[in-house]
This record gives structure tokens, C-alpha cells and sequence, in this order.
């Protein structure tokens, strides 16, 4: 296991990767001193458990640090929010970031995807492709813990955002993880799975595309916070674990049709 200021990356026997690159929550000394948001402000727009996710493949990345430190699944110019409209309309700073805190920032964000391209390179003299399972999570009470649940028709259990690959070519991977997701008896019932309807993937899935477009699938996957109180930051332990099975249980499926392609 490799252990950085920003990230955990643990190496295993498999070419199925899963990524949790906004679980992190802590902050440099140097950040926390001028943040203007309160703590469960800032948790709300983290993704708590994806690191506990990343459990279900042999293979990990996981953050430490939280998005408001640097957000490794922004481009490079917008990693660091600046302004409110970078960030939801939320106050980050108690006065704008001076450069000096930009620029460690910034290496931290060089650092991850040197590392990044490092493993990656390191795994596909193994594996002639591999698969990378992006996890995240989003808020659906936007209006306030007693406000409006955001319009189920638009906003899925689980979405899987696939606007930065190669959809064609990665049909068999990408399909086959869909329909397992899909079909999981899920506390008797399925889960709402589709696809692209709330995101489409972000920077950290359009890099791996763009550096390994056939090498590499990158597959973001949004669990709405169903499954806690995303206010209080309060996840449901058995909710979680839920997921968790869940996730795994698709690991067979993708890693046969990863390996018939």
C-alpha cells in the first residue's frame, strides 16, 4: 500500500480498479485557517463511504483530503474553487485564496495524477485492459432536510456516467456492469440504475479516456444519498453495507466480459 499526503493507493492481483477520489474530508492547516463553510456544510458536498466502496476490488484509490482542498475530479484551472458559483454557491473562503495556497494545492493535484499514471502504467503491463470503477455519491434534498426530495424521474438511485469513454467500444464492460447493478435483488426489489441522466462523468474519468482510450474504462458511478442523512451526515451502517454487496457483486460479470473483449 502506498500512502501520500493526498491519497491511499493499494496495489492487488486484479485488473478492476475502484476510485473514491472525493471521500477524503481533511484539510491542510493552511486551507482550514481560511475556510468559511461549517463542517457538516463542507461534509454535505463530500462523499462519505465511497473509501469504505473501494473495499469491494483489490485494487484502490482513495482520498484523504477533501474537495475543497482540491478537487482531483476537475480540470486542472478549476481544481481549486475560488468563487461561490465554483461551488454550489457556497462561501469557501473567508477571503479569496492566495496564490501560495493555490500552487500546494496544485501539487497535491499534479501528484495524484502522476501516481494515477503510474499505476495505470504498472497495471496494463499486467492486464491487456482494465476497468476503473469511479464512485461517488449526491445530495437530493438541495432545498434543506425539510425541503423537497429532488424529482425521482431525473435524479436515479444510481447513475452511471459514461460521457467520456469510448461508449461503443466499451459496450461489453459497461453494459454487463449495468444490467448486474440492475438486476441485484436489492432488499427484495431493484435498484434505479440508468445511465447519464443526472452526470455523465467527470475530469478524473475523461483524463483515464483520453491518456488510455482503449486500455482503459473508466466507469463514474453516482449513488444519490439515499442510503444517510446527507444534513446531518449521519450514513445508515446497513445501508452502506447494502451498497457495498451490491457493488461486488458485479465484479465476476465485468471482469469476463474485461476479459472476452
Amino acid at each position: 500500500m502506498a500512502l501520500s499526503t493526498h491519497c491511499i493507493f493499494e496495489r492487488g492481483s486484479s485488473p478492476i480498479i475502484a476510485a473514491a477520489v472525493h471521500n477524503g474530508h481533511d484539510t491542510r492547516v493552511d486551507v482550514d485557517e481560511h475556510l468559511a463553510m461549517d463542517e457538516k456544510e463542507q461534509r454535505r458536498e463530500e462523499d462519505p463511504v465511497t473509501g469504505e466502496w473501494t473495499q469491494i476490488a483489490k485494487t484502490q484509490i482513495v482520498g484523504l483530503r477533501s474537495r475543497f482542498e482540491v478537487d482531483l475530479n476537475r480540470p486542472r484551472d478549476k481544481a481549486v474553487y475560488k468563487k461561490p458559483e465554483d461551488a454550489w454557491g457556497i462561501e469557501v473562503w473567508d477571503e479569496p485564496p492566495d496564490q501560495e495556497l493555490i500552487e500546494k494545492s496544485l501539487k497535491e493535484y499534479d501528484d495524484f495524477y502522476a501516481s494515477i499514471r503510474e499505476l495505470l502504467d504498472e497495471m496494463l503491463e499486467q492486464y491487456p485492459r482494465v476497468v476503473v470503477l469511479d464512485l461517488h455519491t449526491y445530495n437530493q434534498f438541495r432545498e434543506g432536510p425539510e425541503g423537497q426530495a429532488a424529482d425521482p424521474t431525473l435524479n436515479p438511485e444510481v447513475n452511471i456516467g459514461t460521457g467520456t469513454m469510448d461508449r461503443i467500444y466499451w459496450a461489453p464492460v459497461v453494459d454487463r456492469f449495468i444490467s448486474d447493478l440492475k438486476t441485484y435483488d436489492f432488499h427484495g426489489r431493484h435498484l434505479d440504475v440508468r445511465e447519464n441522466v443526472k452526470f455523465q462523468g467527470g475530469y478524473f474519468g475523461q483524463w483515464i479516456h483520453e491518456h488510455y482510450p482503449e486500455r482503459v474504462c473508466s466507469i463514474a458511478i453516482e449513488f444519490k444519498k439515499f442510503f444517510m442523512d446527507e444534513w446531518e451526515g449521519e450514513p445508515d451502517a446497513y445501508e452502506v453495507e447494502c451498497i457495498y454487496r451490491a457493488l461486488r457483486s458485479t465484479l465476476p460479470g465485468v471482469r469476463t466480459a474485461l476479459e472476452d473483449m
